[in-house]
């Protein structure tokens, strides 16, 4: 008997090795078998499958797959203040991988849980800035990492009201979150991409997103790479650090 298979793993699931068995809408793939490797938390498979190349030969392939279901993400703004919202938070895969601390400045994100994305959303910015947010707008939808992680996250914008104090710290203390608010005037957001201070993906796209094609784009110069989003002298720096 293995939990996860036939017995309940320890959030009661079973059958983890039935997904991807009955995939048909590629005919140039054939599944093969499905094992499950892990259900410690998310569930960790290996993928057998028969793959046809584009001069007709088959190949037989196996890819590890990581599971730990959809997420969403936010990008807090006040276009009258010229500001964005972000969260400070210890990442240990980072850490372990070169980042200097672990701490990695983000926007507001969470797994689905069994929620729609934009309820998802409003709890996580709730739950991490303190912050209940304007009308979430579905910016994009992306699969971050393709080559091993299933995971698709739902990309949202959507305002915060700017003039009411923010929560220096935020994050729910039985799941171990400890994490600082941080508000930003957007053009140094993005002056903090190209420095590196900003590394994580669904943050760069959806700053990149903001200056291009929303609350924050700007006449360009028509120079490639020079357009930025103006600068706004008028309005103070507020962050709230560690």
């Amino acid at each position: 008997m293995t939990a996860g298979l036939d017995t309940p793993d320890r959030r009661g699931r079973t059958g983890l090795d039935r997904q991807g068995r009955d995939l048909t809408g590629n005919p140039d793939v054939r599944i093969v078998d499905v094992e499950l490797l892990s259900s410690d938390w998310y569930v960790l498979r290996k993928t057998t499958f028969d793959y046809r190349h584009a001069d007709g030969t088959w190949t037989r392939e196996q890819r590890e797959t990581y599971d730990r279901g959809d997420g969403a993400a936010v990008l807090l703004y006040d276009a009258e203040r010229g500001t964005v919202v972000l969260t400070r938070q210890f990442r240990l895969p980072a850490y372990v991988n070169e980042h200097p601390d672990g701490m990695l400045l983000e926007v507001p994100a969470g797994l689905l849980d069994g929620d729609a994305p934009e309820a998802a959303i409003r709890r996580e910015a709730a739950e991490e800035t303190g912050l209940d947010i304007g009308e979430p707008h579905l910016v994009f939808a992306a699969y971050m990492s393709p080559g091993s992680v299933t995971e698709r996250v739902h990309c949202f914008a959507a305002p915060y009201d700017g003039s009411k104090a923010l929560a220096a710290r935020a994050g729910v203390a039985a799941e171990g979150e400890d994490i600082a608010v941080v508000e930003l005037p957007f053009t140094e957001a993005l002056k903090m991409i190209r420095t590196g201070e900003i590394a994580d993906a669904k943050t760069v796209m959806l700053l990149q997103w903001a200056a291009l094609e929303g609350p924050f784009k700007a006449e360009r110069d028509p120079r490639p790479g020079l357009g930025e989003a103006p600068s706004r002298p008028d309005v103070a720096v507020s962050t709230t650090a560690d």
